[in-house]
């Protein structure tokens, strides 16, 4: 029953938030980037952080950072720091607690429900998206970069050396003879997939903020691409149904599709073997990306000498 019910909720474009507030405003962030909600759990500082670094607490065991969300953002709280909440979060591999005001309920959304015009210009670069909801609207955060912000020294992780990169890419021949096609609604996550790709000399790249644009993008007639790397969380049309239809489509199925999320649960990784993903890597996995792209694009290449008769068979 289990497996019966990853597989059937694939596909539908649906997805869970959390939502809280910060002030008067409300904020939602991905339940499965949640892991449970705390009362105030304490703190304890550390010296030299950013304003928002509260500092470190300790839940089951575990030591975690705080981070102060309402200072981070500049809004004024409605309530003490004791009558605070904690929601404890899990990604990029890590493990941190936000401080909130209240945190009210779950709701189910549609990825077409994510409005993303205003990001960038008026809304800033920490929000992804307006969730219009019950005549007021929701504020999704970019979780990823406020974390980078915070802690600027965790932007190491998406970096490579540059001599490991032409060692594992070395039996492709020219890199830049491969299209590939990037999904990612994350500027910054974006930005640092072009750069490491661009470091292996995969120079003919093409990125994309949102499912829908790259299935346009793969039916167009110049759409032809020889993998994608895919997130998972994404307006529109998100990863996973993306990955789906790539691989019923008769002409495209053949393309390898990577996905590559901060949200890397063991059922979602289920979810993303039962949509037919090639790869499935955790950000900030950054090398483990390169190499996958790598070893996909060389298994493709070498089925495509076989089938052409190409390739010697002894």
């Amino acid at each position: 029953m289990r497996e019966d019910r990853i597989i059937t909720e694939v596909g539908t474009n649906e997805w869970q938030v959390v939502v809280f507030t910060l002030g008067d405003q409300g904020f939602a962030i991905n339940v499965d980037k949640t892991r449970e909600i705390l009362r105030w759990t304490g703190v304890r500082p550390v010296p030299q952080s950013h304003p928002a670094m509260l500092g470190i607490t300790t839940v089951r065991g575990e030591v975690i950072p705080l981070i102060d969300l309402r200072i981070y953002l500049n809004i004024t709280p409605t309530v003490s720091k004791e009558q605070s909440k904690v929601i404890v979060t899990e990604f990029n591999q890590m493990k941190l607690g936000f401080v909130v005001d209240g945190v009210e309920r779950i709701y189910r959304i549609h990825s077409e429900e994510l409005d993303a015009t205003l990001t960038g210009t008026f809304l800033g670069e920490n929000v992804l998206y307006v969730i219009k909801r019950d005549d007021r609207n929701i504020l999704l955060l970019d979780f990823e970069r406020i974390v980078q912000v915070v802690n600027p020294q965790l932007a190491d992780q998406y970096q490579m050396d540059s001599a490991k990169i032409q060692s594992v890419i070395s039996e492709l021949g020219d890199p830049d003879q491969y299209r590939i096609l990037v999904v990612e609604d994350s500027p910054l996550i974006r930005k640092m997939i072009q750069d490491v790709l661009g470091k292996g000399g995969f120079h003919n790249v093409e990125v994309v903020s949102h499912g829908k644009a790259a299935w346009d993008r793969l039916c167009d007639e110049d759409g032809a691409f020889d993998l994608v790397i895919t997130d998972i969380e994404m307006p529109k049309m998100d990863g996973l149904s993306l990955t789906k239809r790539i691989k019923e489509d008769e002409c495209l199925r053949n393309i390898p599709v990577i996905v590559f999320s901060s949200i890397m649960a063991d059922d979602i990784k289920r979810k993303a073997q039962s949509v037919g993903a090639d790869g499935h890597i955790t950000k900030p996995e950054i090398e483990q990306l390169i190499v996958q792209v790598s070893e996909l694009l060389k298994s493709r290449e070498d089925k495509g000498r076989k089938y052409d008769g190409t390739t010697s068979l002894g």
